[in-house]
């Protein structure tokens, strides 16, 4: 018996969901239905309340790269922890009470002193360390496309017959220091051209909203590996140290602050420019 086009159609749409959808749902049924076992919720609790010795069992008995990324995955969510009970400690002071004055005689050695009441705050130092402390990794971009090699440098072949091709150029911004002085061509090994040499930035305040033209200090780290690091190559989330002294911004201690942090937000070779945030 042969069927027919639209018959074969219909049965393969019907196979193509039964496929494509899960066919779960009769649980929730169920327990609509019918409600939970009796003992559901106590068997969780417990399912629960066993799971961290059942992760403890597993972290001491993994070993090699699993056992590597177990230990790293425990140890950041203990410091995450840590930090969130740090940022909810809080020290007593004593303010003054603004309640009426009380009816009747005050003794003579209680004349001269005032009611307090205890509050539990923070100072606004302790504030600012633990803002900056918490902000501390807290950067505008938190993840960044990373430059291959092939893109970051370019291959330049030297010699009498172009045969040595251990030298490279930087294809990218870079920032070398005031007193920098190349080496002999002979020993060279990264060449750092002039036009994409760059000794000042763009850097946007968060809190002020404004932009100022400030002159980068050095290159804290670049994402992409410490090698570009030591290099001085600035790409996009590259954090550079900046010279802020023109802004006037002090410490608690009343000193004046002379470099800060700030984070590259685009790519200078393109830009002809850079752009970056202040950490604050």
């Amino acid at each position: 018996m042969v069927r027919s086009t639209s018959s074969i159609c219909s049965l393969y749409s019907t196979l193509l969901k039964y496929l494509m959808f899960p066919q779960g749902d009769y649980i929730e049924l169920h327990r609509k239905r019918h409600g939970y076992r009796f003992d559901h919720f106590e068997r969780k609790r417990k399912k629960e309340a066993r799971e961290v010795h059942k992760r403890s069992a597993i972290a001491q008995k993994t070993l090699g790269i699993k056992g590597k990324m177990i230990a790293k995955k425990n140890y950041a969510e203990k410091a995450q922890m840590k930090k969130t009970l740090a940022m909810h400690e809080e020290s007593t002071s004593r303010r003054k009470v603004d309640d009426d004055v009380q009816d009747g005689a005050v003794p003579a050695y209680l004349l001269d002193r005032e009611n307090t009441t205890r509050a539990k705050v923070l100072s606004n130092t302790i504030k600012q360390k633990r803002k900056e402390k918490a902000g501390k990794w807290d950067v505008p971009l938190p993840k960044v496309r990373p430059v291959a090699e092939d893109e970051m440098f370019k291959v330049v072949r030297s010699g009498k017959r172009k045969t040595k091709q251990w030298k490279r150029m930087v294809t990218k911004a870079t920032f070398v220091g005031p007193g920098f002085t190349r080496k002999p061509p002979k020993y060279e090994r990264f060449i750092r051209p002039t036009g994409l040499r760059f000794t000042k930035a763009h850097v946007t305040h968060p809190e002020l909203k404004c932009t100022f033209n400030l002159e980068i200090i050095g290159v804290k780290k670049n994402p992409n590996g410490p090698m570009y690091t030591s290099l001085g190559v600035i790409t996009k989330g590259t954090i550079i140290e900046v010279n802020v002294s023109e802004l006037g911004l002090v410490t608690p201690a009343g000193k004046v602050v002379w470099g800060k942090y700030a984070q590259v937000t685009n790519n200078p070779e393109n830009d002809g420019c850079i752009n970056a945030v202040l950490l604050v």
